[in-house]
């Protein structure tokens, strides 16, 4: 799997998603190799969408055709400033992979210490259900910059807080610290998804 992360500031967030329904309903039927995407916006204004594609070169068909220059011509004058990608080969699913029946989803960021280490607390189905049974699944996505964005789905909102108040084992939270930095949580309150039907 290939993982394409876009984000950027976006004040104009009625127009954005007007845009990626169109992407969704014209486009997306015809990309071959797409799989989904997560999108959504955090409380401060950042558009952040995680795009899913079978492969590398899937997604750069995608992106050289003309018809996507086009749409992406048009559609990143709906950002504020910036842009930011990250392009991901390194691909982990959490559980099934990403849900489009989560009712919230937080995207953790930052810089990885230790990617072997990472990739396997993502994997650790048991451990994971264990303790933050209200997660549903995710991906985690490591740039070849070193850093990482980890995409995770919940039931709810209000599971999720909850899940967090939970005293994590010191043993889990080591392992954590050690193979991460700098890390910063995106909340997409309202998470919107695009799938290929």
């Amino acid at each position: 799997m290939f993982i394409q992360v876009i984000q950027g500031r976006c004040s104009r967030q009625d127009e954005m998603q007007a845009a990626m329904a169109e992407w969704e309903a014209e486009r997306g039927p015809e990309v071959v190799g797409w799989l989904g995407g997560t999108y959504g916006f955090t409380d401060d204004g950042l558009c952040v969408a995680v795009v899913r594609f079978e492969s590398e070169e899937a997604a750069r068909a995608n992106s050289d055709s003309r018809e996507q220059s086009a749409w992406w011509d048009r559609t990143s004058q709906l950002f504020d400033g910036p842009i930011e990608f990250h392009d991901c080969t390194d691909v982990t699913m959490m559980m099934d992979g990403g849900s489009d029946d989560a009712g919230f989803v937080q995207i953790i960021q930052g810089r990885v210490l230790d990617a072997d280490a990472l990739r396997a607390m993502s994997t650790d189905t048991d451990s994971l259900h264990r303790m933050r049974p209200e997660i549903i699944g995710g991906t985690l996505a490591i740039d070849a910059d070193g850093t990482f964005t980890e995409t995770v789905a919940f039931t709810d909102e209000a599971a999720a807080r909850q899940g967090e108040s939970t005293e994590m084992p010191d043993e889990v939270r080591e392992q954590f610290e050690q193979a991460m930095a700098d890390v910063r949580y995106l909340d997409l309150h309202h998470p919107l998804f695009m799938s290929r039907t």
